[in-house]
């Protein structure tokens, strides 16, 4: 048994997370650290390469001190280090924030509508179709030119947008617990529908919409550097996705610029999505314990 469980738990599954407890630490520590702020530019280190030491105010004071451009600066002057560090709240945020939202929203409907099924599933079915059928990229656009592009309004139409799949992930699964001998004793026994759903169904089908979310972090993550490319992403924010569109006119002479914040990218994506697989191969090796 301890042998399965480290060979469940090993380095797929500890590497990925100590990557993502690594960059959250980086996101949530950013204005702690020594460093210029993301948009100060040195106009005496135009495209420094890394290792180069330039003289910038830290601590928001205005007096200049001596510092280490470890990753180098962009074309502009500024740190690539600290925009990574600065640009992890805007994609962490879209990436983590909006897959909660859609799986409290479509979470829960998907399961009222398994549950209870009838009307209730019929319309259910209807409206997370039409999200599904309507482009996301015209509500996306409709959103920053009516209401602006701001963090708040992107985080809540991309989890507006991931409903209808958390909606169905939770039907499904709540199709299957519905009619299992646990829940038909918890009816027998009296038990309310509300504390079937909460107590019986809920923490069988949570763990399935965990690892989807685990899934759509990523691809949102990804989604947010695609909507930099478009101009749909956070104005005046420094992004992962935004540094890597900035960069692209430069891959010439400064190929660092886009490959950097494309590389931490690529190890975020990764990382959510190997623990993701890890937690479905637990969770399909607990179910078939049952």
């Amino acid at each position: 048994m301890a042998e399965s469980r480290r060979s469940r738990f090993g380095l797929a599954v500890w590497l990925p997370v100590a990557w993502i407890v690594f960059v959250l630490g980086c996101a949530l520590s950013a204005d702690w650290w020594a460093m210029p702020e993301a948009d100060y530019m040195d106009f005496l280190s135009q495209g420094a390469p890394p290792g180069a030491v330039g003289e910038v105010p830290l601590g928001g004071g205005d007096e200049l001190a001596a510092y280490t451009y470890w990753l180098g600066t962009d074309t502009l002057g500024r740190d690539i280090l600290t925009r990574l560090f600065h640009g992890a709240r805007v994609s962490l945020t879209l990436g983590l924030i909006a897959p909660i939202i859609g799986l409290l929203v479509g979470g829960s409907l998907g399961m009222a509508a398994g549950y209870y099924r009838g009307w209730l599933e019929s319309t259910a079915i209807a409206v997370t179709d039409t999200i599904l059928a309507f482009p996301a990229i015209v509500l996306l656009l409709a959103i920053v030119f009516y209401i602006g592009g701001s963090l708040f309004n992107l985080t809540l139409t991309l989890g507006f947008l991931t409903v209808p799949a958390f909606y169905r992930v939770a039907r499904a699964n709540t199709l299957t617990y519905a009619e299992r001998e646990f829940v038909t004793a918890a009816k027998a026994m009296g038990a309310s529908d509300a504390s079937i759903l909460l107590r019986e169904i809920l923490p069988n089908v949570f763990m399935a919409m965990l690892v989807y979310a685990l899934l759509i972090v990523a691809l949102l993550i990804v989604v947010e550097g695609v909507l930099s490319f478009l101009g749909l992403s956070v104005p005046n924010a420094p992004s992962w996705g935004g540094m890597i569109a900035e960069g692209k006119e430069y891959l010439d002479e400064y190929p660092r610029l886009s490959f950097v914040p494309a590389f931490v990218m690529f190890l975020t994506v990764l990382s959510f999505n190997l623990l993701g697989d890890r937690l479905r191969r637990f969770t399909d090796a607990r179910e078939s314990n049952i």
